[in-house]
């Protein structure tokens, strides 16, 4: 049985991702971690039946007194930092699901890993459908080069553009040329209405109440426009990418960033 520990294990994600732990039969949720309601059975909270994992506030107690293989995190861009350099320094495995690290930040967390012989898999999305939209739009913009990203979640996620937005504006801009895309004279009424920069092509951020996750790639040429759309329309839809990334994760050393990546091992 492979051991885990989520961290953020009673957020929205958190919570998912707990039930999916203990709904696998070769894996084992030893410990859960949250800034709140501590003492509580996880498997309560998360509206199932008692699975005796307290809720704990002490990330390095808990993974010293549950022998933890894998942590899994969920959690926010300032807490997930301080929470790898513990994880790390006790050499578990991890995977986060955190987005908002930064390139700086990457490269550190993998740093780290290698010296500790730990294995870190950083996804922006863990939805296999996400994956695929981004593999398309890639193979896409090799045809139909002016392209722009619009991604839509809902109004409590703190960073902007989604790590998948910038995922997927890093794959088209490897099957591209850099280019200005709209008329050269153009200029902006109220300041951001055309979207974040990002190597000539423009992202757009939307946050509303009653969204999760979800993204339209719209491509235009002479014509004609493609439009490729992903919509997570409930976390479950993370789960089947996240429980891969948890059995894979104990195979690796550094950062595997993506998980694509592991889809393709």
């Amino acid at each position: 049985m492979l051991k885990v520990v989520v961290v953020g294990a009673d957020g929205r994600m958190g919570r998912e991702v707990v039930k999916a732990v203990i709904n696998e039969k070769d894996i084992d949720l030893v410990g859960a971690v949250d800034t709140r309601n501590h003492g509580q059975d996880i498997g309560i909270l998360t509206g199932g039946k008692p699975c005796g994992v307290i809720l704990a506030g002490n990330l390095g107690r808990v993974l010293e007194e549950t022998g933890a293989e894998v942590v899994v995190d969920f959690t926010t861009p300032d807490s997930v930092r301080d929470n790898l350099t513990i994880i790390l320094k006790h050499k578990v495995n991890v995977v986060v699901g955190t987005t908002g690290l930064s390139e700086e930040d990457v490269a550190e967390i993998d740093k780290r890993a290698r010296e500790a012989g730990a294995g870190v898999v950083i996804a922006p999305n863990f939805a296999i459908g996400a994956i695929l939209m981004m593999k398309f739009a890639a193979e896409a913009a090799k045809y139909l080069p002016n392209v722009e990203i619009i991604e839509l979640h809902h109004d409590q996620k703190l960073d902007a553009p989604s790590g998948t937005a910038i995922k997927t504006a890093e794959l088209i801009k490897a099957n591209r040329d850099m280019m200005r895309q709209g008329h050269p004279d153009e200029y902006e009424k109220i300041k951001g209405a055309r979207g974040g920069e990002f190597d000539g092509m423009r992202l757009h951020s939307i946050r509303l109440p009653g969204l999760v996750a979800h993204q339209e790639v719209i491509f235009g040429g002479l014509g004609q426009t493609l439009i490729i759309r992903h919509d997570s329309i409930n976390r479950e839809s993370f789960m089947p990418g996240v429980i891969l990334a948890v059995r894979k994760v104990v195979n690796l050393k550094g950062v595997t960033y993506g998980l694509e990546k592991l889809l393709t091992e």
